[in-house]
């Protein structure tokens, strides 16, 4: 912005500048950022950001993400792990053999039995529901948990 369009141009001359008379424009009389949120701006801290200040929840010292680690994927999107070539073969023909799906080459742990399933497969994960092991079986399938 150029100079002459700035407002202490305006207020030359003028003692106070547009800061009033009584309660002079001095630095940072309140503290700089939130200082005082604890003293002197508490009553705001209190009103607009409850919850600021204190502690939430438990620790975990030794917290190991991986140990928790189970993506989870559903029945209904299973076929789709099928290479499509393959795909057309087990879904056309009756054959005796059936497609081999190994959740963990393709990054899930847990099978879940959301959806239907028709052909039968061949399902190696971690972690499988009843639901989904029900589902399976009845399709002519098998489930086989690895560790």
């Amino acid at each position: 912005m150029p100079t002459h369009l700035s407002n202490t141009r305006k207020h030359r001359g003028h003692v106070s500048a547009g800061h009033g008379r009584v309660g002079k424009h001095r630095k940072h009389p309140g503290g700089r950022g939130l200082a005082g949120g604890q003293h002197h701006h508490r009553t705001n801290l209190d009103k607009y950001h409850p919850g600021y200040f204190g502690k939430v929840g438990m620790r975990h010292f030794h917290l190991l993400r991986n140990h928790e680690w189970k993506p989870v994927l559903n029945i209904d999107k299973l076929v789709a792990l099928v290479p499509a070539e393959l795909r057309e073969k087990y879904l056309n023909a009756s054959s005796d053999k059936a497609p081999v799906i190994d959740l963990l080459d393709h990054g899930y742990a847990k099978l879940l039995g959301k959806g239907r399933i028709q052909i039968p497969v061949i399902v190696r994960a971690r972690y499988v529901s009843a639901e989904a092991e029900r589902k399976i079986k009845e399709a002519g399938g098998v489930v086989q948990l690895v560790a």
